[in-house]
């Protein structure tokens, strides 16, 4: 029994499937059954009922692999803590962002920090909040650009920047002749949102006072997984929309029908914004590296954002 072998074993736990756990592993398929199979030998038990269907966690397996995490999460510690003393700023850094910021953030900073810092080799991944503090927990990214807090004690965060909201409507919308738009002036009625898991829809449904999603109207039925689909309908005329700042310039800004411009407070609602953080485990040794990214993302952002000082 060896860390790889368990390595192998979690991905297909995680994965449920031989073949993605070995395209993850960078190992072919049959090297990976076969040293499953070897740690199954070596341990006694079966740690995956296995159908043509579908592979199963054992009841066993269950138990082994809780700890067979563990017990790699120590030993990458063990890795980093020595590759910390030697030089943080050297090395893999995986980073996790929220799909509403990452597309629109990461071409901005990705040139200046390899310019900056060529030894941080920045690995990046793109998914949902929940996933993403999954993965923190699970010590498979070391840190993640989040816009919504965390309770975890387990988690510690560099507080970034506030993000205002921005009005995404149809050219021809009553709103285009209007000077200033607040809060108030939306019907909620008609607001696009990304479907559920999404921190931005939450956070849309918060700041207008929504608790819960429309039911009337052509919007009741649309669930859109992307931002970039949610304002292709703004530009169908199916609706309206709040967009985070920094996605205002996207490439979804030229010839897309859609017209974008900056809330302003109301009489009875604040600038509505979104606090963007990165989060990180409080036992993670690399913080210099953390420092030197959070730098760079300070450094060059633009001024329709607010820098928390």
């Amino acid at each position: 029994m060896n860390i790889r072998d368990l390595k192998y074993a979690l991905a297909v736990a995680e994965t449920r499937h031989f073949g993605r756990a070995a395209a993850r592993c960078f190992v072919s398929q049959p090297t990976l059954s076969g040293q499953i199979k070897k740690l199954e030998q070596d341990l006694g038990v079966v740690l995956f009922e296995r159908t043509r269907r579908s592979v199963d966690v054992t009841p066993v397996g269950e138990i082994i692999l809780g700890h067979a995490r563990k017990i790699i999460e120590q030993a990458e510690l063990i890795e980093q803590l020595a590759q910390a003393h030697q030089d943080p700023l050297r090395g893999p850094l995986r980073i996790g962002a929220i799909p509403t910021l990452s597309p629109y953030l990461m071409p901005l900073i990705l040139l200046p920090l390899k310019e900056r810092y060529p030894q941080i080799r920045l690995v990046l991944s793109e998914e949902l909040t929940d996933v993403l503090t999954m993965r923190l927990l699970r010590h498979e990214i070391d840190a993640a650009l989040l816009a919504t807090d965390t309770d975890s004690l387990e988690f510690d965060a560099i507080e970034l920047f506030d993000e205002p909201f921005w009005v995404a409507h149809p050219r021809d919308h009553a709103l285009y002749e209007k000077d200033d738009i607040t809060l108030e002036d939306l019907d909620t009625d008609e607001l696009l949102l990304l479907s559920e898991g999404h921190c931005l829809a939450g956070q849309i449904m918060e700041v207008c006072r929504i608790k819960a999603r429309s039911n009337r109207g052509e919007v009741a039925d649309i669930n859109a997984a992307s931002l970039e689909t949610v304002l292709q309908l703004v530009g169908a005329g199916f609706g309206c929309t709040l967009v985070p700042a920094l996605a205002v310039r996207g490439a979804w800004m030229t010839d897309s029908g859609v017209i974008a411009r900056p809330l302003v407070p109301g009489k009875n609602s604040p600038l509505a914004m979104r606090r963007i953080r990165l989060v990180f485990r409080r036992s993670f040794p690399r913080r210099e590296a953390l420092d030197a990214f959070a730098e760079i993302i300070l450094g060059k952002l633009p001024n329709t954002v607010r820098r928390v000082d």
